[in-house]
Formats: C-alpha cells, structure tokens, sequence
C-alpha cells in the first residue's frame, strides 16, 4: 500500500522518473581521472599551524629543495683517497 503524500512539497520526484529504467552506478567509474589530478597531503596539526595557506607550504617546501640541491655534494669536485 502506497503511503499518500501529506504536503506536496515533501515529494519531489517527478513522476515521469521510472527508477526501474535506470541503469545501477559503477562503483569507481572516474576514480583513476580523479587519483591522477589529485595529490593530497595530511598534514599534522603542529606542523599546519605553522602554514596559512597551500600556496605557504609550496613556497616552504621548494626553499626546501633547493637547500638540499645545495647540500649534495658535486662528484666532479670529489677527491679521491
């Protein structure tokens, strides 16, 4: 027995959707295309204190890299024992 709609504004399906038509969702359909353009860190709470924002932490790490570029040494000015 179908229950009657006491206020029309509670039911907002039209009524020309036949549910039985639909085909079911495939699970993870886009979640490569998702995944490839995506790159999400977590990052903990002491350390998000320290960055307002996504574009500090970019400018945090690339300093960072660049400091460590610096820091490798050079094997052509290596001597050799």
């Amino acid at each position: 027995m179908k229950k009657e709609v006491e206020n029309e504004m509670e039911d907002e399906l039209r009524s020309e959707y036949n549910f039985a038509q639909m085909r079911a969702g495939v699970r993870g359909k886009y979640v490569e295309r998702y995944h490839t353009g995506t790159n999400l860190v977590l990052l903990d709470p002491d350390v998000a204190q320290a960055f307002p924002n996504d574009a500090a932490v970019n400018e945090a790490l690339r300093l960072l890299i660049q400091v460590a570029q610096h820091q490798q040494p050079n094997p052509a000015t290596q001597q050799t024992e």
